[in-house]
This record gives C-alpha cells, structure tokens and sequence, in this order.
C-alpha cells in the first residue's frame, strides 16, 4: 500500500486551492504507468478540464547551449512581477540506456523555483518524441486549473523534432545564438517555419553587435516563409537572460500575437485541433495498452519480433499481421 493515497476529490481541492505540493502530486498521479493511477488521472482531469484554458501557452526552444534556462527564469520572473502566475514544464532528454534523466533544470532555475508565484516542474521525456514529455498536456492542464495563466514548457531543444509541441502551445519562441551558423539555418524548414517568435539571445557585451546582424539577417529570412491563417508575421527580437534585457520586448510580442489571434478567431481553431490531435493520440496510446494486456496478442508480437530481427519477415509486413490481430479486439 503506498503512502498518503488521495481520493480524486481531494486532489482536486489541492489543486484549486494552489497548493503547489498538491499539483506536484497530481502531476505525479498522471504521469503514472499504473491502472488505477490512469483511472483516477482521468477521472481529475475530465473534472478539471472545465477549468482550464484562459493561460497563454508559450513554448521556448534552442539547441542546447542557447541559454532556454537561464532566460527562463529571466523571463519568468519579469513575468512575475507583473503579478502573473508562472508555469515553467521544463522537459529533460530520458537516457536510451538507463532510462534515467538528469532533471536538472529546478536547480538552473533556483532563483525562479523559490518565486511563490512561480511552479518549475522538471520531466523527463520518458522516450516521447517532439521534445516534450508524454503527459505534457495534461500537465499544461493541471497548471491551469491550479491558477496559473501563463504556461511555459521548455523542450529538449534536439532540432527539428521540436516541432511536435507546435500541437500544444499556442506561441512558440525559438532561442538563437549570433555567430553560430543559426543565421543561414532562418532560409531552412522546419522548427524556423512554426516559430511565432525568434528571439537572439546573450545579446550582451561583445555579442551585442553581432546579435543586432543575426536579427536583421533572420528577419530578410522570415519573408521567405508562407504566412500561416493567424495573418500574423513572426519578429525577431533580440535579448539576454544574463542581463535581463529585451524581456519585456518578449512579452510584448506574445500579448500582440494573443490579441491578433482571438481577434481574427485563430486561437480558437488553434486549440480546438489540439484537441482533435490529443483525441487521435489518446486513442492510439488506449490501443497500444489494451494490446499489451493480451496474452495472445503478446505472443504473436514476440515471434514476429524474432521474425524483425533476424531479416525473416519484411517489418511493414510484420505490421500489418499486428494490426490484423488488433481487429480482433475491436
């Protein structure tokens, strides 16, 4: 018997009263791999969901080295003291070969972590693709039911993949480096083409100059680019998380982008085909799960594994028969 077992009323009542130890515990509770946890995780969250939705849900990737952490807390904490509530899901890498993960963004964010107005929640992936964790929106969820209205996830920053958190936010901030090849990489598809914002940051000192090129040189790029239905055209600021400049700039930008979208309707369609993809993704994880609780269907997947790995069977084939024995249970 585990200790300190809450019924999902009382976590409910933790969560709405803001108690940042009692959201701790529900994000614990969804990001379980056991039955009667994914049971009662559903049962709070369909009772939440209500509740949620009127943040601004914000996503900052860069390629590792950028300084996403250091400017987070930064940003964080200028959003703070504006009397925001802050969120920060900061999502580290899972290891392929312990499936462990460093978490070590709580300690980066030390000064933000202390903030009363503030939840750091570092995650692991878990082995998710898109460089998010997988329960990344139910969390997003949680927070917002706990009071806080501004969400910020912090992804892995492992390039192009990123684009997946595009299906859970509402504006993506991509951090870059002047000097460091991200310049030319503005003409390139990819994560640049569902950036709503590019901010350069460490643009301090003797960067300062060189950031100012990378801007004026990524902003040409952007014009290269296919405006999406929000009619909004993304902006290149410049910033620093060392020296707290160009923050508000930021924030700016992203109460604009909020004000275009609900004016012209797009924030809504936004969210109503996330949900649409959270749908199509319960359901395939609701498949997966059922299959593995299938003696059978455990045994035909080991023999056509052997079948995959020893070049007997060609692998979409392999597929297929699995997808065959799946009707069966639908």
């Amino acid at each position: 018997m585990r200790a300190e077992q809450l019924s999902t009323q009382q976590h409910r009542e933790g969560i709405l009263s803001g108690s940042p130890v009692a959201l701790a515990r529900a994000i614990t509770l969804i990001e379980s791999q056991l039955d009667a946890d994914h049971e009662q995780a559903h049962e709070l969250l369909e009772s939440l969901l209500p509740l949620s939705g009127k943040s601004s849900r914000i996503a900052i990737s860069g390629v590792p080295g950028v300084g996403k952490s250091t400017f987070i807390e930064a940003f964080g904490k200028h959003l703070t003291s504006q009397q925001h509530k802050v969120a920060v899901l900061a999502v580290d890498p899972t290891s392929m070969k312990t499936h462990g993960s460093i978490l070590g963004d709580k300690t980066r964010m030390d000064e933000l972590s202390k903030d009363p107005n503030a939840f750091v929640r570092p995650t692991a992936t878990g082995g998710h693709l898109g460089g998010v964790a997988g329960k990344t929106r139910e969390t997003i969820l949680l927070c917002e039911a706990a009071g806080y209205d501004i969400i910020i996830v912090e992804t892995v920053g492992v390039g192009q993949s990123e684009i997946a958190v595009r299906g859970m936010v509402d504006f993506v901030l991509l951090l870059m480096l002047a000097g460091a090849g991200d310049e030319l990489q503005g003409i390139k598809k990819g994560i640049i083409e569902i950036a709503d914002g590019i901010a350069i940051n460490k643009a301090d000192g003797d960067n300062l100059a060189a950031a100012k090129r990378a801007q004026a040189d990524l902003q040409h790029a952007l014009h290269f680019l296919t405006p999406d239905e929000t009619g909004w055209t993304p902006k290149v600021l410049t910033c620093s998380g060392n020296t707290k400049t160009g923050l508000d700039e930021i924030w700016k930008m992203i109460v604009a982008f909020r004000q275009q979208a609900e004016g012209n309707g797009s924030w809504k369609l936004n969210r109503s085909r996330q949900h649409l993809v959270w749908m199509e993704e319960s359901l395939n994880e609701l498949i997966v799960r059922a299959a593995k609780k299938s003696s059978a269907f455990t045994t035909i997947r080991k023999e056509l594994d052997e079948k995959v790995t020893d070049f007997s069977i060609y692998p979409p084939t392999a597929a297929l028969k699995l997808l065959n024995e799946l009707r069966r249970f639908f």
